[in-house]
């Protein structure tokens, strides 16, 4: 039952009688205890018609922006609140405010049960009439506009409520053992040259055929050949095959009585061409000269005058007057390789037929720390360096060694001095075709035994069993051979698990080629769609990239000096090994049991990825650190 409470207003005293105003009487009577002022009901229907009609997130923008007073700062940098006073507060002297200006309302705090220790201070029928006594609709949300405003101001200007720039979410952090690069296009090779050959005309002021020549001739260092231009243009412009003439349009001309230094031909309607240089000759001279150049020899950036000790180099535009349209397709083509061959930032893709060039910016100097792995826009992973495919973690300078040793006939000699062995007088290589252990020698005669390289003399009469081990005239000998032998032990370790895991990758490869129709099977045979059978192609690449990765760790391995560091190369080795081979075998179940290894097989994949991540992000960093120490110098 709702307790009732006395409210004093201005100019009105209860129980008095003559005051003009009806007297004050109880609830109890059958009248209200508190009658709502005129000003009140106006601020209650214009609430409510605005809560109706509006968001109350429009309403709080709209309120906000019309009550700039709403809000002030403080000394202290804070906001504090001010009481809105409305416009009309004195449209009639009845309509006064139910409320003294020392009347505050209480706040309660949430909770969930009530406080019965707070007594209630006024009556109130709704929390309408909550806002129409405490404020009005603008006080209150001019109120929370200012706590707002007040909490950016706390923390400054730089605060984003909570949320970071677009930005830092979308970018990534590039992995310890991924590289920049970017991948151009013909067409975007093109707009490079382009680029650069008009911003080099500008500034020399030559026009644009010549700016091409003179950045072919100093491979296109803009800055460097700028600096030399300035310093010395005319030496610069004549050892670049240009000259110091830039006068006048290539044409053809008919001049009579001309006769063709090439070809001896005359006549009065026989069309020459001429350079810059002064040197004419007929134009199907011209023309076959410069097909042989550019079909036969690719030969485009420098084809120099066909004059005898001419050093002058044809440009462009006289060219393109000369030959055919498909010969000029042919031209271009081979600028554009001079161009990507000349710049030490740009490589050629190697895969077959592929057009795509890439931009990296490591230099020649940092491939000691770095193993600057690129993909291409056709999917061909290649180092940048070396132009390989992918060997990381192995730097280039030991890929290089490890090749030539697996290839050249260094390691026939390694199984020479393991399966044989050299006489001690002669050297000459022996090796042991029968049981006895007592050798003699065919070309000096020398007697020796097998075991222990001393001489058989020395053995008594032990024809068949060598109980002298350690004398000391075989000592040498058996230290050599035993350090060969080890040498090669040590590197058939190595060089086994790598071939070993060459050959998976490539029947991985061949397994890969089948994934198409071995996931149309699945799709046919368990009702997967195709979009739910694409985990037997994630699967299929991780095992490709985690065997490539693999088969070159041991190569990395074997030039590693053995420290606390190789134990953890070698435990994140036999960790990526494991989950390798045990996605391989899931992956060969038969195709009715796939269905079934779905989510196995998908676990597998992303933990065969996570563990490669690892294992290259430690070798890289302390490859960068320079942390390896390796037994070989390089």
């Amino acid at each position: 039952m709702g307790r009732w409470a006395l409210v004093m207003v201005p100019g009105l005293v209860p129980g008095r009688p003559g005051s003009g105003r009806g007297a004050h009487k109880p609830a109890c009577h059958g009248q209200n205890a508190f009658t709502t002022p005129p000003l009140t009901r106006k601020r209650k229907a214009a609430a409510a018609t605005l809560v109706d009609n509006k968001p109350r997130t429009a309403a709080t923008k709209a309120f906000v922006a019309l009550s700039p007073a709403a809000t002030r700062t403080s000394p202290s940098g804070h906001s504090s609140r001010k009481k809105h006073k409305p416009a009309d507060q004195n449209l009639d002297s009845d309509s006064t405010s139910a409320t003294p200006r020392n009347f505050s309302v209480p706040v309660r705090a949430k909770s969930s049960s009530p406080d019965l220790n707070t007594p209630a201070s006024t009556s109130m029928e709704s929390d309408e009439d909550f806002m129409s006594v405490g404020s009005s609709p603008d006080d209150f949300l001019d109120t929370q506009g200012s706590d707002v405003e007040s909490l950016g101001e706390d923390f400054g200007d730089d605060f984003d409520g909570g949320f970071s720039k677009d930005k830092d979410i979308i970018a990534t952090k590039r992995k310890p053992y991924e590289v920049e690069f970017n991948v151009l296009s013909p067409g975007d090779i093109e707009r490079q040259q382009n680029l650069q050959i008009n911003e080099v005309s500008s500034i020399l002021g030559l026009p644009p055929e010549s700016s091409a020549i003179l950045l072919r001739y100093g491979r296109w260092n803009r800055e460097k050949l700028i600096e030399s231009y300035m310093d010395h243009p005319e030496t610069t412009l004549e050892e670049a095959g240009l000259g110091t003439n830039f006068e006048g349009t290539p044409k053809t001309e008919v001049i009579p009585g001309f006769v063709c230094d090439i070809c001896c031909e005359d006549g009065d309607d026989l069309e020459t061409y001429a350079m810059r240089c002064g040197h004419r000759f007929c134009v199907d001279c011209y023309r076959h000269y410069l097909r042989q150049k550019i079909r036969g020899e690719g030969e485009a950036a420098r084809i120099e005058c066909p004059g005898d000790s001419c050093n002058m180099i044809v440009d462009s535009k006289s060219l393109g007057l000369l030959v055919t349209d498909d010969l000029k397709e042919r031209y271009h083509a081979l600028l554009t390789r001079t161009y990507v061959d000349d710049k030490d930032n740009l490589k050629w893709c190697p895969a077959p037929n592929c057009e795509y060039a890439v931009d990296c910016p490591i230099k020649q100097r940092d491939l000691r720390r770095v193993v600057p792995t690129v993909q291409c826009d056709c999917k061909h992973y290649f180092c940048f360096g070396c132009t390989l495919n992918d060997h990381q973690p192995a730097p280039c300078t030991l890929v290089k060694m490890w090749l030539k040793k697996c290839e050249d006939d260094s390691e026939t000699a390694n199984w020479i001095s393991a399966n044989t062995k050299e006489c001690p007088r002669c050297h000459s290589t022996i090796e042991k075709n029968g049981g006895c252990n007592h050798m003699t020698c065919r070309k000096c005669k020398h007697e020796f035994c097998w075991m222990c390289m001393g001489l058989w003399s020395e053995h008594g009469t032990s024809w068949y069993n060598c109980n002298r081990f350690e004398e000391k005239s075989g000592s040498e000998a058996r230290t050599a051979q035993a350090r060969s032998r080890a040498s090669l032990e040590r590197y058939l370790h190595y060089y086994n698990r790598y071939a070993n895991h060459e050959q998976s990758a490539k029947l991985d490869k061949d397994l890969y080629l089948k994934t198409e129709k071995k996931m149309t099977s699945l799709q046919s045979q368990s009702g997967l769609s195709w979009i739910e059978v694409q985990f037997l192609d994630t699967a299929s690449q991780a095992l490709q990239q985690c065997r490539q990765t693999l088969k070159w760790t041991y190569a990395f391995a074997y030039y590693l000096s053995r420290n606390n560091l190789t134990e953890i190369f070698e435990d994140n080795q036999k960790d990526l090994e494991m989950a390798v081979e045990s996605l391989s075998e899931m992956f060969e179940k038969p195709v009715p049991e796939l269905a079934n290894l779905k989510v196995d097989i998908l676990d597998k994949t992303a933990y065969c990825n996570k563990r490669r991540v690892i294992l290259l992000s430690d070798t890289a960093e302390n490859l960068k650190n320079g942390e390896w120490t390796f037994n070989v110098d390089w």
